[in-house]
């Protein structure tokens, strides 16, 4: 399969929205989520000519690969952002209500952010700790391990373990089609 600009195009009005709740899914921001598929389709049209699939399953397993590079590359620098926003009293462009609250319908936010909360309860009470000071108060390793009175070591393994725990709960409603 070619993956010129029109087959990319294409792809794009096809699985747009899906790579949109993927992405809604695990930013629980439409809007950051908008900004990481978007980045993604740049991406993917700098780099069509090196797609060396042979399926339009390729392709769009190819997208999705893009998109979680993109979320990764968005989780490393976001905070840093944020933080760097607030400091100069900026504020970035917003989308509307009504844009927003059909991005984070298309992706099942509201019934994700409850299987979360109860993902989160389940966990052990020391990984649950440990995960909300590494992910919610985004605390770096070593003040985790700090303020749980533990060894960075431990603090890893207890943030990765409840981690993986909620993973698991956000594969299980990926069988859940996205668009609604």
């Amino acid at each position: 399969m070619k993956l010129d600009a029109t087959a990319l195009g294409e792809l794009f009005e096809a699985e747009g929205p899906r790579l949109l709740a993927f992405a809604t899914r695990r930013t629980f921001d439409a809007e950051w989520a908008l900004d990481v598929v978007g980045e993604a389709f740049a991406v993917a049209f700098e780099r069509r000519g090196r797609f060396r699939g042979g399926s339009r399953e390729e392709a769009v397993a190819w997208l999705y690969a893009i998109v979680r590079t993109q979320l990764n590359h968005q989780f490393r620098r976001r905070g840093a952002e944020r933080r760097a926003l607030d400091r100069l009293g900026v504020d970035r462009p917003t989308m509307g209500e009504d844009e927003r609250r059909r991005v984070e319908e298309l992706a099942g936010l509201e019934e994700l952010r409850a299987v979360v909360a109860d993902e989160l309860e389940r966990l052990a009470p020391d990984q649950r700790d440990a995960v909300r000071l590494r992910v919610v108060d985004e605390l770096d390793y070593d003040e985790v391990a700090d303020a749980l009175r533990i060894t960075q070591q431990t603090a890893r393994a207890r943030v990765s373990r409840g981690l993986r725990a909620l993973s698991e709960a956000v594969k299980a409603m990926e069988e859940v089609p996205y668009a609604r």
